[in-house]
């Protein structure tokens, strides 16, 4: 098999991965702001995360010769390494829970933040696990100064929120009788539970005939966002949000120790004699309980949705194309994303590889280009966005430069 053995190369894969797993979040909440529904879009994402982890074990699990130190992928398969594998299959589960949590908290906490609070209980509570867990080779003086930049980012994280939501409201309240009549109607019907697609549709057709199509960053966009949309948010409780995201940060937190345990048997659970499973072998078996979670919970989901989604079915599902590619794209992304995280990790310590949680400097990158997030708003949101990126770079940077070596 192939094996990251120098630092540059693992600081190599924790770059990549970084990219990838900084991207998918983007292309999910473009799908859900176009109305698709985010059932089918995870149903999507999870096949192609699934077969991203078999292109990797058939072909970086199998380069090279098999040693007992260093097995193959297919030589793994038969042997007694069930322990190990649970751990695998533990990650998996806890990484496809709160990955479909995020879905749902990008519609209500938006993409930035969400990234920002999930990353950030991930590096509180993983990496202090994935520290002790690899018994310290990463550099202490160093790491943990990392994960105090990264935090000092949460906090300026949460005040760009709170900065922009002013923003935004004030931007509302300056929109024409007219609008603020459809709005203010808009979030009651959500409230109360009524849909009217055609209404809305009517709606968002006179206002573009009237005033053309919304400029990013004005209360027309946020109006017309919310009547294209998936998930509806207007009217919904702020705590709906914050709920979901700290659910889906906390499963995120967990998944990378477990495959940590799965891949160097720090508790000795597995039999005499038995080799450690190896990263390929890990993350296939991984991958695979992911898919399955997925399966099940997306599965249900399109007959008993949630958050006032609309009731989907199986074949709405299999005949439902548009978008279906961006979907397929992003569960390669993370797939590989997190293939080339666990690469990195194995070679340099899991609590270095844990830097690529600073992909909020990906997502926030995205949600201003794509999105127009933060489009129009008060210099000191544009102050504390700055500060925040800058503090997040250091972040990444110190992590990285944290890694030790495992021997």
């Amino acid at each position: 098999m192939y094996v990251v053995e120098s630092k540059a190369g693992a600081i190599g894969c924790m770059i990549l991965s970084l990219c990838c797993l900084g991207s998918w979040p983007a292309i999910l909440t473009l799908l859900e702001r176009r109305g698709r529904l985010p059932q089918h879009t995870f149903l999507d994402f999870a096949t192609a995360n699934l077969l991203a982890a078999i292109v990797i074990a058939f072909s970086l699990g199998e380069i090279g010769k098999s040693t007992f130190r260093t097995p193959d992928f297919t030589t793994q398969l038969p042997q007694d390494n069930w322990p190990s594998v649970l751990f695998a299959v533990a990650g998996g589960v806890l990484l496809s829970v709160g990955n479909l949590a995020t879905q749902y908290a990008f519609a209500f906490v938006g993409l930035s933040v969400t990234e920002v609070i999930t990353a950030s209980i991930t590096v509180v509570i993983g990496t202090t696990l994935n520290y002790f867990l690899d018994d310290k080779i990463n550099k202490a003086e160093i790491l943990f100064p990392g994960v105090g930049c990264f935090l000092i980012a949460v906090f300026l994280g949460a005040a760009v929120h709170a900065s922009n939501a002013a923003d935004v409201k004030a931007k509302l309240k300056s929109l024409p009788s007219e609008y603020k009549a459809g709005t203010e109607d808009f979030y009651s019907s959500i409230k109360n539970g009524e849909d009217n697609p055609e209404k809305e549709k009517t709606d968002v057709e006179s206002q573009e005939k009237q005033t053309g199509k919304a400029k990013a960053g004005t209360a027309g966009f946020f109006v017309e966002l919310e009547n294209k949309r998936a998930i509806k948010v207007f009217g919904k409780s702020i705590m709906i949000g914050l709920f979901i995201t700290l659910f889906a940060g906390i499963c995120l937190s967990l998944f990378s120790p477990a495959f940590n345990l799965a891949t160097n048997d720090q508790w000795s659970t597995l039999p005499k004699g038995v080799p450690k499973l190896v990263v390929y072998t890990a993350f296939f078996y991984f991958s695979i309980a992911g898919f399955l979670i997925a399966l099940i919970l997306n599965l249900i989901f399109l007959y008993r949705p949630m958050v006032g989604l609309a009731k989907s079915s199986l074949k709405k599902y299999v005949n439902d194309y548009k978008g279906r590619g961006w979907a397929v794209f992003a569960g390669f992304l993370c797939g590989f994303g997190n293939g080339l995280q666990f690469m990195g990790g194995q070679a340099a310590g899991y609590a270095a590889a844990d830097s690529v949680q600073a992909l909020p400097l990906v997502s926030t990158f995205w949600g201003i280009v794509l999105f127009g997030e933060y489009r129009k708003s008060s210099k000191r949101t544009y102050a504390l966005l700055v500060s925040m990126l800058i503090m997040f770079v250091a972040a990444v940077a110190i992590l990285m430069a944290s890694s030790g070596h495992r021997k």
